[in-house]
Order: structure tokens, then C-alpha cells, then sequence
């Protein structure tokens, strides 16, 4: 909300809430259900496989969003969110309430390592010349205020979710994924993170390594 305010409420990274629900209104569709519809898609193809919805979780997450329902009337306000704010922020949150295991959060990395190609179905999922510009802002922002210290340690892109998911991408390599729910203070899965971090180094992926 604060770096909203600071920037004319237009959001400066699209893997954090404001961001996301701005990314979600970009999207060209006739409606709320083709918008997410499409999204679905995508998350199907990244996967390889079809992706539900979770209805138990999108419902308590649709019941207790009053902050992002804050952030996307603040989008609307400054000019920032390109459909109906409430539409934007209803596809947003059930984006963020579908089911993904370990293996599918594993073939999305990989997809991105292998340049935006599926592995495992052959399908072009995100075109090459984008998936530089996915990693390069998941090494930004990926795991949020300790991106920087990821960076460092790990030396690869990487991407959390407050639901204990983690992922990281070695380009070009493999995919990498955990989950433990577990979090630290910043919202990333404290086993996940040390689980990751040791199969990067026992594979020297380190992409500052050289």
C-alpha cells in the first residue's frame, strides 16, 4: 500500500499482490469467466496437466480479501487497472486458489528452464524471448525482502508461495520445487528454502559461479 501511494498507485512489480491483480486486469478477455478461464489454461499448460481449483480455499480467500479489495479500488483510482477492479481481484484470488503439488510446481520451473517449453508435453507455453524477463524479475522479487540474500546464496531464480511452495529455475538445466508449509517472516518456506539451496550446491547450478 505504502509503495503504491509513493508511485501514483501504480504497482512496480508483478509478484506482489498489487502488481498481480494490475497483471490480471491486462489480460485481454470478454469476461470475468474468460479471463480466468484463460489464466487456468496457462497454469495447465506451465503444469502439464489439467489444474483445479480449490473451492474450499478460493472461498476463504474471497471472504477475507479486504486488503486486496483495498489495493484494486487503489489500482482503479490511479488509473492503474484496465477491467472492472472487482473482476480483476475475483480472477486474481482464485488464481491463487488452485491445487498444485510438488511435481506440477517442478514441471512449471522446468518449463521456464527449458525456455519456455514444456518438457514433458513438447507445448511452448511462454515465448523465449519473455521467460529472460519472467527470471530476471523472480530473481528481483521472487522470494520477496530476502530476494537479495537468495541471490547471493543460491544464485538462482527463484519464486515462493505463502502456501509452503518454493520453486527455482537453473536455465537452460532443471527445474527444482519443495514444499513445506512452514514459513519464516517473509512469507517463504523455511525446509523449502534449505532444500533447494542444498540441491543447488551439490549440482553447482549457482549461475554466478561461472
Amino acid at each position: 500500500m505504502l509503495a503504491l501511494e509513493l508511485h501514483g498507485a501504480k504497482p512496480l512489480s508483478p509478484l506482489v499482490n498489487a502488481g498481480a491483480i494490475a497483471t490480471v486486469s491486462l489480460l485481454q478477455a470478454s469476461d470475468r469467466e474468460d479471463r480466468w478461464a484463460k489464466i487456468l489454461d496457462m497454469q495447465s499448460r506451465f503444469a502439464g496437466t489439467p489444474i483445479a481449483l480449490s473451492a474450499m480455499v478460493n472461498e476463504s480467500e474471497q471472504t477475507s480479501n479486504l486488503h486486496n479489495r483495498a489495493i484494486a479500488w487503489l489500482l482503479a483510482s490511479g488509473g492503474s487497472c484496465f477491467c472492472e477492479p472487482l473482476e480483476a481481484l475475483d480472477v486474481y484470488t482464485r488464481q491463487c486458489s488452485t491445487l498444485v503439488n510438488c511435481a506440477k510446481l517442478a514441471a512449471m520451473a522446468a518449463t521456464l528452464a527449458n525456455h519456455g517449453v514444456n518438457p514433458q508435453t513438447g507445448i511452448s507455453v511462454v515465448k523465449r524471448q519473455n521467460v529472460s524477463r519472467v527470471l530476471a524479475e523472480m530473481v528481483m522479487e521472487g522470494l520477496y525482502d530476502t530476494s537479495g540474500d537468495w541471490a547471493f546464496e543460491v544464485g538462482l531464480p527463484g519464486k515462493n508461495g505463502v502456501g509452503g511452495g518454493i520453486m527455482a529455475v537453473a536455465p537452460g538445466r532443471l527445474g527444482i520445487a519443495a514444499f513445506a508449509p512452514p514459513l519464516d517472516e517473509y512469507g517463504n518456506s523455511v525446509r523449502g528454502q534449505i532444500a533447494v539451496a542444498n540441491l543447488a550446491k551439490r549440482l553447482d547450478l549457482n549461475l554466478y559461479d561461472g
